[in-house]
């Protein structure tokens, strides 16, 4: 008779079929049998969503954690959506506009349309939902597929959309709106459907965006056509900034304009600068002090247990992952050590800051090495292949417990690329330090390490003000965290800025909040 080791390898090896490369795997019953299926379950490697519905897991997740489904959410939805109405249906206007613009978090409601839907609602894992409301669609040539969510083209969904899309999702709308190249895709659809006031409402949006060029065109084609156009802005403010109209890649827009939209609330809230100092060795100094209280929040807030001594004995250098077989098995040693050769890697890129060279470029050249030196000992100890550390990530990445999803694979290259250019162009330390930080973790560039290396670019560029080195402490995580799922889902920073600004005005008061704690 089969061990239940043997059997369980039995069920994962089937379960294992169903799986293609690094796409999330979504099961239904027919796909496993109901043996395997109860077994997958009661071990942990699947989670049931509704009848006959289940998404992949690890068994090593804790009760309520939100990771596999965030992770599964528009796999889910897109294979469910099929099963139930084939290709007639898609996603509202809304939610197409926002998977346009490079906004995939999960939302509390999605909302598809269908000729076959029913007005109902399905709930599905923690607090969401998918709303099938009959309505018709558009035609196919009004139709795009992305990841298997069918949406609305861009222009479609413009003309289909509420006015509310545009006061709620300001950023996303002007980012949708500066991808717009001619009237003419636009047009059509106005003058087909008559829609004299939608017209109105897409002169006043491109306006509010500075592409009078647009707004001209709408109301001079209309009007030619007999259509009296009443322009109406239907944002609640006029950006202060100008919004680039040349830009293709609706990532790098999307950031841009968050930055802008993110700029002024950081210069309110943060602390002056105090000058670039003095006496640049003893600021060095300074760093060097505080590297073992950082390493021990900043690698507790990543989930790796460290103490005094493990920090002490990787810098010290007893430590040897080809002699000692413990060391090349303990994780945690691996990722001190890591920090460690990441941090004198850090220190020296901010000498050359502090030497006035500018802070972006200094750190557009230096962060890979920043990162190869955090998984180099990992690379030593045959756990990763030298080749995961070249360059960016090349599969997606999601963030545990987060709605947020990481843009695109395709997108990361492009979006470092407008980040660093945002970095050398900002004039503001306090800005630099806080939307680096911020922007930095919500492209998540890399598959592991983000945390920390958004960490060393905002003291990077807290350097480029003569801010002193601050320690976000592992008591403050979940404040942290929070704050930072705010600002990617909902667009709001002073949560962030707040928390970022208590702690360097404390450090800067001489009563640093962070303490290096032996466990």
């Amino acid at each position: 008779m089969a061990k239940p080791n043997e059997k369980l390898a039995k069920s994962l090896a089937e379960l294992k079929k169903l799986q293609t490369g690094n796409e999330v795997t979504v099961v239904r019953t027919g796909d496993l049998s109901r043996t395997h299926l109860k077994r997958l379950v009661s071990a942990g490697y699947l989670k049931f969503v509704l009848n006959g519905w289940y998404i992949q897991s690890r068994p090593s997740e804790q009760a309520g954690d939100t990771t596999a489904w965030y992770t599964s959410f528009w796999a889910f939805c897109a294979q469910y959506l099929e099963e139930r109405y084939d290709k007639n249906w898609c996603l509202s206007p809304d939610h197409s506009l926002a998977l346009h613009a490079g906004d995939w978090k999960v939302p509390s409601q999605l909302i598809a349309r269908s000729l076959k839907a029913n007005n109902s609602k399905t709930d599905l894992l923690y607090n969401t939902s998918l709303f099938s409301m009959k309505l018709k669609i558009p035609n196919s040539n009004e139709l795009d597929v992305f990841e298997g969510m069918r949406v609305y083209t861009i222009p479609a969904a413009l003309v289909a959309c509420g006015e509310s899309f545009f006061r709620k999702n300001p950023t996303e709308a002007r980012t949708i709106l500066s991808l717009v190249r001619d009237a003419s895709e636009l047009l059509g659809l106005l003058l087909e459907g008559e829609h004299p006031v939608i017209g109105g409402r897409l002169v006043g949006a491109f306006r509010n965006i500075g592409n009078h060029k647009i707004a001209d065109q709408i109301i001079e084609v209309m009007d030619k056509a007999g259509f009296t156009v009443r322009e109406s802005d239907p944002f609640d403010d006029q950006p202060d900034y100008e919004i680039s109209l040349r830009e293709t890649s609706p990532y790098v827009q999307h950031i841009k304009i968050m930055w802008q939209n993110m700029r002024d609330e950081v210069i309110s809230r943060f602390p002056n600068s105090p000058g670039m100092p003095e006496d640049i060795n003893q600021y060095l100094l300074d760093v060097e002090d505080v590297y073992k209280t950082d390493a021990y929040h900043s690698l507790s807030i990543e989930g790796y247990q460290v103490t005094e001594d493990l920090i002490e004995k990787v810098k010290k250098g007893d430590w040897d992952i080809e002699l000692n077989e413990e060391d090349k098995k303990e994780a945690n040693a691996l990722a001190a050590r890591g920090y460690y050769q990441a941090f004198q890697k850090v220190k020296a890129s901010i000498e050359k800051i502090l030497n006035e060279e500018n802070s972006g470029v200094v750190v557009n050249k230096n962060h890979r090495e920043w990162h190869r030196e955090l998984f180099i000992p990992s690379v030593d100890a045959g756990i990763i292949e030298v080749k995961d550390l070249a360059g960016y990530r090349r599969s997606p990445v999601y963030i545990r417990g987060s709605m947020h999803v990481p843009m695109n694979r395709d997108a990361v290259l492009d979006s470092m690329l407008a980040l660093f250019e945002l970095l050398e162009n900002e004039s503001e330390p306090s800005v630099r330090s806080v939307l680096g930080h911020f922007i930095f973790v919500f492209i998540h560039p890399y598959m592991d390490g983000n945390g920390r290396m958004g960490r060393f670019l905002m003291n990077a560029m807290l350097a480029s003000g003569g801010y002193p080195w601050t320690v976000i402490p592992m008591e403050r995580r979940e404040q942290y965290m929070a704050a930072l799922e705010k600002a990617s889902t909902k667009q709001e920073i002073v949560e962030f800025v707040d928390l970022l600004a208590e702690l360097v005005q404390k450090v800067i008061d001489g009563e640093p909040e962070a303490k290096l704690k032996e466990e």
